[in-house]
């Protein structure tokens, strides 16, 4: 049996995701069970490093995923027999490998995505002096720079990690303000994001009018706290789970081995309702996307938002395909899809039930048109996403510690 501490913040999604990547190893190529402990960092405080260790002894820990201080003496796990994979907080580690991303890749993408929306005013928002919130920031910086916006680009960086939930709006507040109309701003991650959207709303700035919000993780939770839903960009987690492993089981038959770190990488943008629109000041295109974002779940025609709008069609053509390089026809179809694909999957309920429920009469041009964007039909897509959530052979361990001795 390997026994496995995972040392992190259990508030968000990202250890989820990456239990069900390892579980996915466990079920796939483990001969032997893995068993889990979610250590919450609170005992590490209390404890301090040591204290962890000690316990670590007294379970019989193989091997633990953590998020340690770049102070803290983590060769102790090693001298102890233990295996140690650093989870990226404020720095990475040279003397244990690390379980990172590629976050100038993330910031790259964001920026790609809100420079096809035709945004010329950048902005970033994120934590002080911590490495992956920085290199997020420097891959979004340098693709606006390349774009030839670099005179564009403001960021605020004074949010602490330590205690993300708690900030001091005001300042925020000031600064979101001072930002341009039809900013493109990318937050370092969804609680972020949420943190900006909240300030946003009682600051009286228009999302996503004034200012377009993205986000990193793809929290589902956090990204649809508030009826203005958050977009985001989602990591392959559950991969990285499933490679730290592997890592994991290597480093146990090979101790005094070199081994690399765990990289994981961004996959695709989610979006949702605090991006959806493009940088423009035509107010009848402004209306149109406004129109179509809020009427998804209903049939919907070109002629239904031409009755919006005191526009030919023609005109109306011209000018969206202008500004979003797309016809109005493809681009509903594709947000009708993109919703549909949500729904697969937060909802359980029968295919057939979905579809009656966004107005889908034709489940053959459903699944046509849902093939052609997600390259699988929606029977294939809901049961990708329900393998990932199987039971595996691996026992999780609840928050119920031993007290530390001090």
């Amino acid at each position: 049996m390997i026994r496995l501490i995972l040392l992190t913040d259990f508030t968000e999604a990202f250890p989820q995701y990456l239990l069900q990547g390892i579980l996915r190893y466990a079920k796939e190529k483990a001969h032997e069970p893995w068993v889990v402990c979610r250590m919450p960092l609170s005992f590490k405080e209390k404890c301090g490093l040591e204290g962890v260790v000690d316990w670590a002894l007294k379970w019989g820990a193989n091997a633990i995923i953590g998020c340690f201080n770049s102070n803290e003496n983590v060769t102790l796990f090693a001298k102890n027999g233990i295996v140690a994979v650093a989870q990226d907080s404020y720095r990475r580690f040279s003397s244990i490998p690390n379980l990172t991303s590629d976050y100038i890749k993330t910031g790259r993408m964001a920026a790609d995505f809100f420079l096809e929306k035709g945004f010329k005013n950048f902005a970033f928002c994120g934590y002080h002096d911590t490495v992956w919130s920085d290199e997020r920031c420097e891959g979004f910086r340098q693709r606006v720079e390349i774009a030839g916006y670099a005179d564009h680009f403001q960021s605020y960086t004074q949010m602490q990690l330590d205690t993300p939930w708690f900030y001091d709006s005001e300042p925020l507040s000031v600064w979101l303000k001072s930002l341009p109309l039809h900013t493109a701003l990318f937050c370092c991650d969804d609680c972020q994001g949420n943190v900006v959207t909240e300030v946003c709303n009682y600051s009286g700035i228009r999302i996503p009018e004034s200012i377009a919000v993205l986000g990193v993780d793809n929290d589902n939770t956090i990204c649809n706290l508030s009826q203005l839903t958050l977009s985001s960009i989602n990591l392959d987690t559950e991969r990285g789970g499933y490679d730290v492993a592997a890592l994991i089981t290597k480093m146990m038959a090979e101790p005094k081995a070199q081994y690399d770190d765990v990289v994981i990488q961004p996959t695709t943008i989610v979006s949702r309702t605090s991006t959806n629109v493009y940088a423009t000041d035509d107010p009848y295109l402004l209306k149109a996307l406004e129109y179509i974002h809020a009427h998804l779940d209903n049939p919907l025609s070109v002629g239904d938002i031409l009755k919006q709008l005191p526009l030919s069609r023609r005109l109306l053509e011209q000018r969206f395909r202008a500004v979003t390089g797309s016809s109005i026809y493809s681009y509903i179809s594709h947000c009708r899809m993109e919703k549909f694909a949500s729904l697969l999957e937060d909802s359980d309920s029968p295919i057939s039930e979905i579809a009656i429920q966004m107005g889908v009469n034709n489940y053959g041009n459903l699944t046509r048109q849902f093939k052609a964007i997600k390259g699988c039909t929606p029977t294939e897509y809901r049961m990708n996403i329900r393998e990932s959530n199987d039971n595996f052979p691996l026992t999780i361990l609840k928050d119920d510690l031993l007290p530390c001795k001090r």
